[in-house]
């Protein structure tokens, strides 16, 4: 939410809405305040402490409507700042009526519900605000255990509530207020149809409901009908786009190559900060693995990671002591890591509104950035859709091959490296577990031993952490 993005949502917005007002010189310096939008003074100093000078453009259209008591419907692009259109209301509405189980926010991704709790009790600190994350991958008791502290706001995916709802004694949303929907397209295109149907059943039909998405689809258009009463619609994109500081560019390379251009890159914009996205967990391992083999300080983030190693990627790169974040399409949606530089898709998107998802990690809030797409010949098709729905071509990324082969044979060992080590991980994984295996494999800190032993020529063996 940084001013420079808002100093242009702003002059946007006074062009469209405000025809009736004389437009003087001053007016400029006259910007939209919280107050302005009906927020109370202390969830106003809540967003100065945050630095939020002033608000974003969903903001600015969806908070007023919120304050009215009106549904909403949401749609902007990636990184306008939605987690504060509806936070920022529900807490107002919290304070005017204080009680337990009060919002249920459902995300399709543990991570994008840690970030949504981490606003929540950011903006509500100074007014003591409870917030429970409710996802899988943990514990059902020390869950049930939150739960039974009964917390104002609940943010969860909607399989392990369902099995919260199911099973946890005494728990119940009967007297729930609020129900948020975040990339409520996501939640449905992993088809958590059965479960939402679920949750609608045991809420109260007297509550208010946000939908908010990046996309608007015909999933999202029906569960609208379903669950919304004269919904208003807050819209800042009219049509699929990414932000304009982003510079997109393609290129387009053999698939037998790719690693290879991917290292070189790496190397020539050394210093930036990378999130690169991958198709499978298996590629995104391998690849986390090869970095490490070239000296490269890369962390793996998918979804057959455990949780808490999981956060612990995540947290090592928003630290910045990593600057290379491999990931699925786990991280591609709602995460905000203000310092990505460079996004990467080494593997096309299959789906194109994917791209606008994972090129919105970067140039977040009034930032720049940079996005590069790896287009192999079997990956054309895919490319020209995602053309078409951005509405543009995108410039070439200009390499000179000479330079790129120059690294072809350190990048093919270490490519054999990570095929052994792969190979490695599944063993331990089957039960054959090595000494001092611990907790680092899915972070392939190990990798780094490999490293040091090509550097001294393969001699000292003994200098390998983990040996």
């Amino acid at each position: 939410m940084g001013s420079e993005s808002d100093e242009n949502d702003r002059t946007d917005n006074e062009n469209e809405e405000e025809p009736l007002k004389e437009e003087t010189p001053a007016e400029s310096e006259k910007p939209v305040t919280w107050q302005d939008l009906g927020l109370v003074d202390a969830l106003c100093k809540a967003c100065e402490q945050l630095k939020w000078k002033e608000p974003s453009k969903i903001q600015k259209e969806a908070i007023p409507v919120a304050i009215q008591g009106k549904d909403i419907i949401g749609l902007a692009e990636t990184g306008s700042g939605k987690t504060a259109a509806f936070a920022l209301p529900i807490l107002q509405a919290l304070l005017e009526n204080p009680q337990r189980y009060f919002a249920l926010i459902l995300t399709p991704t543990r991570e994008l519900a840690f970030q949504i709790s981490e606003q929540f009790e950011a903006l509500g600190s100074s007014i003591g605000v409870k917030c429970a994350v409710i996802v899988g991958g943990m514990d059902m008791m020390s869950q049930a255990l939150i739960l039974a502290k009964k917390p104002h706001i609940l943010i969860a995916t909607p399989g392990r509530l369902i099995d919260h709802l199911e099973n946890t004694k005494g728990f119940s949303l009967r007297a729930l207020k609020f129900l948020v929907m975040d990339e409520a397209d996501r939640i449905l295109n992993m088809d958590f149809e059965v479960e939402v149907d679920k949750i609608l059943k045991v809420i109260p039909r007297e509550r208010r409901t946000y939908l908010f998405s990046a996309t608007m689809t015909k999933k999202v258009n029906k569960l609208q009908r379903a669950c919304l009463k004269n919904p208003v619609k807050v819209e800042v994109s009219t049509k699929y786009q990414t932000v304009e500081k982003l510079q997109q560019y393609y290129i387009f390379i053999p698939v037998k190559f790719k690693d290879v251009y991917l290292v070189h890159i790496l190397n020539e914009m050394a210093g930036n900060s990378f999130m690169i996205f991958c198709s499978t967990c298996n590629n995104t391992m391998r690849t986390a693995l090869m970095m490490r083999n070239l000296g490269l300080t890369a962390v793996p983030l998918h979804g057959q990671m455990s949780q808490n190693k999981r956060l612990a990627a995540l947290t090592k790169f928003k630290a910045k002591n990593r600057s290379i974040l491999i990931s699925t399409d786990v991280a591609s949606r709602g995460l905000d890591i203000p310092h990505v530089d460079v996004v990467i898709n080494f593997d096309i998107p299959t789906h194109s509104k994917d791209y606008i998802h994972r090129v919105g990690r970067t140039a977040r809030a009034g930032r720049s950035g940079k996005s590069i797409t790896f287009v192999t010949q079997y990956d054309v098709e895919l490319y020209q859709r995602i053309e078409q729905l951005i509405g543009k071509k995108l410039p070439l990324y200009k390499t000179e091959e000479e330079e790129v082969m120059v690294l072809q044979e350190r990048v093919a060992e270490s490519q054999r490296m990570a095929k052994m080590e792969m190979k490695d991980l599944s063993d331990k994984k089957g039960g054959k577990r090595k000494k001092g295996g611990g907790d680092d494999e899915d972070d392939t800190e190990g990798a780094t031993g490999v490293r040091k032993r090509i550097k001294n020529g393969g001699g000292q063996k003994n200098s390998r952490r983990k040996k």
